[in-house]
């Protein structure tokens, strides 16, 4: 069952790492740091010895690297509200897509690596800025790295949650560690069929793997809290819509809708545009059109989903 809403003196929603004794979120960045020993953060477990710099998939070592940060308005509204999201972008990805929009940050390796007492310094400077959480974008690989700055930054007075904003391809084993730290979940359910995912973004067990990964995050966090217009706690879906259909959106609305709840905030998202290899691979190599969105929406409503995001 997802915990329950601890709530401060102004009666708001307490970030859940509020609750961590430090003993035990100690206990959990070890947990993280020795998943990079035969590294096994994400699905593809690629097995290297991130702690003496070896690299896999991700080409990631055992340092953050960080693209940027900001105050975000670009979000969905629960997260954006009048401060913005607090947005960290992480370099590099576990997933290839090969028309990611971020591409100059998750295929190109833009960015620069951060020690983990600047990345708590970010963290602590978005929370002055006025963000109404900290939004960590491309997350996956680099968890162990995050937490131990996000100890840093709560012994320096950080209080806002956190958003894990991942492209859903997420490890169990990871997903648990992180189980009292996370406040909303935002992961894509980028695909229904394999053969799509393995073709676009070199993962074929990414629906099956996605599927699990949302039950474990809702689970821990339940339907998204909304309190003052501004999101709280709980899970957030996103899921981008494809030319033809090759997100496979009605079995992605009805998985979402009967297996997870009908109450999950879903944004079913247009801005769909040919991207980094997209160009030369049909039928991506075009915009998605007003049909083939009205299409989704409706295969949203009827699966029973009763939030979409405006």
């Amino acid at each position: 069952m997802p915990r329950r809403l601890l709530k401060n003196s102004q009666n708001k929603t307490k970030p859940l790492y509020i609750e961590l004794s430090k003993a035990e979120l100690r206990h959990k960045i070890d947990e993280a740091i020795s998943m990079l020993q035969g590294c096994r953060l994400c699905p593809r477990e690629c097995g290297v010895d991130r702690t003496a710099e070896e690299v896999g998939f991700c080409r990631t070592g055992s340092t953050a690297i960080v693209s940027s940060w900001g105050p975000h308005f670009g979000e969905e509204p629960p997260l954006v509200g009048s401060g913005g999201s607090g947005t960290i972008f992480f370099t590099y990805c576990n997933l290839g897509c090969l028309y990611c929009q971020n591409y100059a940050i998750s295929h190109l390796g833009e960015g620069s690596e951060m020690s983990t007492e600047a990345l708590a310094s970010v963290m602590l400077e978005l929370q002055a800025l006025g963000c109404h959480n900290i939004n960590l974008v491309t997350p996956t690989h680099q968890v162990p790295m995050i937490l131990e700055a996000l100890e840093r930054a709560i012994e320096g007075g950080l209080n806002i949650p956190i958003v894990y904003n991942c492209g859903g391809y997420e490890s169990i084993e990871t997903l648990k560690i992180l189980e009292g730290i996370i406040d909303i979940y935002m992961p894509d359910f980028k695909y229904s069929d394999p053969n799509v995912a393995r073709k676009y973004s070199l993962a074929e067990d990414y629906p099956e793997v996605a599927k699990k990964a949302i039950k474990e995050m809702h689970r821990q966090v339940g339907d998204l809290v909304i309190e003052d217009s501004i999101a709280v706690r709980g899970l957030l879906v996103r899921h981008l819509v494809l030319p033809d259909d090759l997100a496979g959106t009605e079995e992605v609305m009805r998985f979402l809708a009967e297996e997870i709840s009908p109450n999950t905030y879903v944004n079913v998202m247009d801005q769909y545009y040919p991207c980094y290899k997209a160009f030369d691979i049909p039928p991506l190599d075009r915009r998605i059109t007003l049909e083939e969105y009205k299409k989704a929406g409706e295969a949203a409503l009827k699966a029973g989903l009763k939030r979409l995001c405006k």
